[in-house]
């Protein structure tokens, strides 16, 4: 999986300057399943899934825009042993922000790479009666970074990989553009 990323990056960093695939005005919303996750939890996990949107704010000069928009995600676990079943239920919601590097020669590729901050809303529930580890799985802010890549296979539709913080380390799935 890391060699297919690096080759990956490694293609898409090679091709010359040429087109404006994320412009001023665009927007882009993602839907993807993650693998991978920094979040605590112990037992089965069941697939991260993400919503997140970008809108083309600044044309800062150059080959490059920079996007606003949001991200929301959710991931779980459930551990069970001997009767004991814990359960942790992850949330994270944020406001990102993202360059948009619009100099390659493929006009398909949308590559950028941004930071987000979140709040992340972590439940945990266990049918313990001791309940003295309730108070270790604290909501809170959080701030992040990643790096991804769409590829349009028309006008408006395309599949999308990031690499970074949020419910996954590893998201990818579908794109709109709009």
């Amino acid at each position: 999986m890391k060699k297919a990323i690096i080759i990956f990056l490694a293609i898409s960093f090679s091709l010359s300057a040429y087109s404006q695939q994320f412009q001023v005005g665009s927007s882009a919303a993602n839907l993807g399943i993650g693998l991978g996750t920094a979040l605590g939890g112990l037992g089965k996990a069941r697939p991260a899934i993400s919503i997140a949107l970008d809108y083309g704010m600044w044309d800062i000069g150059g080959p490059g825009v920079i996007s606003l928009g949001g991200y929301v995600g959710n991931t779980g676990y459930k551990y069970t042993d001997l009767g004991y079943t814990a359960k942790w239920n992850y949330t994270t919601i944020g406001v990102r922000g993202a360059y948009h590097y619009n100099g390659f020669k493929a006009p398909q590729l949308d590559a950028y790479a941004g930071m987000m901050l979140g709040y992340n809303i972590v439940k945990y529930s266990s049918d313990n009666q001791d309940n003295s580890f309730v108070n270790n799985y604290a909501s809170g802010l959080g701030f992040s970074g990643f790096l991804g890549g769409r590829w349009f296979f028309s006008q408006q539709f395309g599949a999308f990989a990031e690499l970074g913080y949020g419910v996954s380390v590893l998201n990818a799935g579908i794109t709109y553009k709009f």
